[in-house]
């Protein structure tokens, strides 16, 4: 699996659309936070990540500060780093922060859509 890089806002409209057919995986992430960079490095080896079929996508906080502001307008979920939030159906059915990030729940939640 890699990464697709969130980096405007049409990529929150893409992730919407593709939302309707398969769960969207969103990463929040601050390359200046060592606590976001243990979650990320623990999600990337994660099977859910190395699963095929699943779109996550990457939001670097630090660069794309905009785009995290965007997401938690949209979505109603207050910004934290790091951060995981799953759309489905454009309705938010995960959203968690730091040590709470738990691929496996993420994995069962997703194989049950």
């Amino acid at each position: 699996m890699s990464w697709l890089h969130f980096t405007s806002p049409n990529h929150w409209e893409e992730l919407l659309r593709a939302s309707e057919q398969a769960p969207q995986l969103i990463f929040k992430h601050s390359t200046r936070c060592s606590i976001s960079s243990m979650v990320l490095n623990r999600f990337e080896t994660s099977e859910l990540f190395r699963a095929a079929g699943l779109s996550c996508w990457f939001l670097d906080l630090i660069t794309f500060r905009e785009m995290s502001n965007l997401i938690a307008t949209e979505t109603q979920v207050w910004h934290e780093s790091p951060q995981c939030i799953v759309i489905y159906k454009s309705k938010v059915i995960y959203a968690e922060s730091h040590g709470s990030i738990d691929a496996k729940a993420i994995q069962q939640l997703i194989l049950d859509k």
